[in-house]
């Protein structure tokens, strides 16, 4: 698979300090957060965490994509939903690596319908097009 060029329209700039016990800011100053590991891996869970960051990122990203093509096909996704799970473990390895579930929740839209919605907004959706050969990724009907 070859890298395909970008022509950037817009760059997002943030700077963690402190790794996963620490803080996680924009250049802009509109997000500014306390990281923490979360209790179930030995942390305080008390802030954010990355994981969390990456759920809400690529939801918001996969609702837009949704958007794109419901448009394109002329279907009403009003008040859907996408929900990003975003799993964190080891691999055989012995590295990390992560899993991603999105939860489509489509309430005008029968499930065979929202099925094709979802795999052509994977399709066209930057974070999957990141992600693509690299994290499992399930697509999932609510």
């Amino acid at each position: 698979m070859s890298i395909q060029p970008v022509e950037v329209a817009y760059t997002a700039v943030a700077t963690a300090q402190g790794g996963r016990d620490g803080r996680v800011a924009t250049d802009d100053g509109r997000l500014d957060v306390v990281v923490n590991p979360p209790k179930e891996m030995g942390g305080s869970g008390e802030g954010t965490n990355p994981e969390q960051l990456f759920a809400a990122g690529y939801s918001a990203c996969f609702q837009s994509a949704l958007s794109l093509v419901a448009r394109r096909m002329k279907a009403d996704v009003t008040g859907s939903t996408i929900t990003a799970e975003v799993g964190l473990g080891k691999t055989p390895a012995g590295g990390f690596g992560l899993t991603v579930n999105l939860t489509a929740s489509i309430p005008n839209l029968d499930a065979e319908t929202t099925r094709q919605l979802l795999e052509k907004a994977h399709e066209v959706c930057p974070y999957s097009a990141a992600t693509r050969g690299n994290i499992d990724v399930t697509l999932t009907v609510a």
